[in-house]
């Protein structure tokens, strides 16, 4: 209990979105407290032990909330990128609460950011299906006076500030110019996504099947969808489709999951000509340094946050101009020339 008094009980209320009651119940073991809501708590409190520095500071804190449907790999290191941009804001006190989800369910993120506004929410950050559940709630928050900042992949059609991310279809055409000129023009291409409910990965998925279509024309492309870029249910859909398949020689991975398109390969025996994935995150440093991926697609996840940031505080008048979007830059990454700053030890190099 004396590392929980660390932080201030009004920090904690703040952070969890609870009432100033229940969080003392919780912090001093109170009977009758939901596990759930004992959870919500000390995920709090790691979220102000992470953001120490700024939770210090004395001004009135902005909050803002990241809200991310996506594999865990992927989530954890936005959410890094997003809180280690914390103290380049100062003056300016902002602190994050964190929502993650690895299931894409457009149903439970709409629920989400209708309770937002009621917590205290300055702004958000969201990756989220471009359902309309999730469309009404964003409207729904701007009407409350709280922006949004879709993040990777937009929600079409809303009230959101603006988008940061990558032009989602010229990363897509990236890709099946690279894949065409490793490859030549023969060969079906793999192509998985986690969501077809998300807009990023289906305008990647336009991009490559239009570009390859120029490139090679007659070139099968097969699409592997639904799996939410986990492992497991990865594995099962992409050792299907190579059963089925035994012309594959090429991936262009929309979604992640990656190991385990490489392992569903391996078990049949294959190993694709080329491997084309998005996102430098733990796992794709790993295979990519093994030469496992040809390319990653990279964009810097620390830049992209910074002006997610940035906007919030410009809709909010905090700074001046207007959240504008644009595209970022994408990056081909191969196993020679992987950017500076980047963890060095959570991969061995070479083959």
């Amino acid at each position: 209990m004396a590392e929980r008094r660390a932080h201030r009980v009004s920090d904690i209320v703040t952070q969890s979105g609870l009432s100033r009651a229940t969080v003392d119940r919780v912090l001093h073991g109170r009977a009758g407290v939901r596990p759930s809501t004992v959870a919500q708590v000390q995920r709090a409190i790691e979220e102000l032990d992470r953001q120490r520095d700024q939770v210090h500071l004395s001004a009135r804190p902005l909050i803002l909330d990241l809200v991310m449907q996506a594999p865990q790999r992927f989530s954890a290191a936005s959410r890094q990128a997003l809180e280690d941009e914390l103290q380049a804001l100062r003056p300016a006190v902002v602190r994050v609460r964190s929502h993650l989800d690895e299931r894409s369910d457009p149903t439970a993120a709409a629920r989400l950011v209708d309770g937002l506004a009621a917590r205290g929410c300055d702004g958000l950050v969201l990756k989220a299906p471009d359902h309309p559940a999730v469309r009404e709630a964003v409207d729904r928050l701007a009407r409350a006076g709280v922006p949004t900042v879709t993040f990777v992949t937009d929600v079409t059609g809303c009230a959101r500030a603006a988008y940061v991310g990558v032009d989602n279809r010229a990363a897509g055409a990236t890709a099946a110019y690279l894949v065409h000129h490793w490859t030549g023009s023969t060969g079906d291409v793999l192509v998985t996504e986690s969501s077809a409910a998300f807009h990023g990965e289906e305008e990647r998925i336009a991009g490559f099947a239009e570009t390859l279509a120029d490139l090679s024309p007659g070139r099968a492309v097969r699409t592997v969808t639904g799996t939410d870029g986990l492992d497991l249910t990865m594995h099962d859909a992409v050792a299907a489709v190579l059963a089925e398949r035994p012309g594959l020689d090429a991936v262009y991975s929309v979604g992640g999951g990656n190991r385990a398109t490489l392992a569903a390969f391996a078990a049949a025996g294959r190993r694709p000509a080329a491997f084309v994935a998005h996102d430098l995150d733990r796992d794709n440093r790993g295979l990519l340094r093994r030469h496992e991926l040809t390319a990653v697609l990279h964009h810097d996840l620390r830049a992209d946050m910074r002006r997610a940031v940035r906007m919030l505080l410009q809709a909010r008048g905090i700074l001046p101009g207007r959240p504008v979007t644009l595209p970022s830059q994408v990056q081909v990454v191969t196993p020679f020339n992987e950017p500076s700053g980047l963890a060095s030890d959570d991969a061995p190099p070479g083959r």
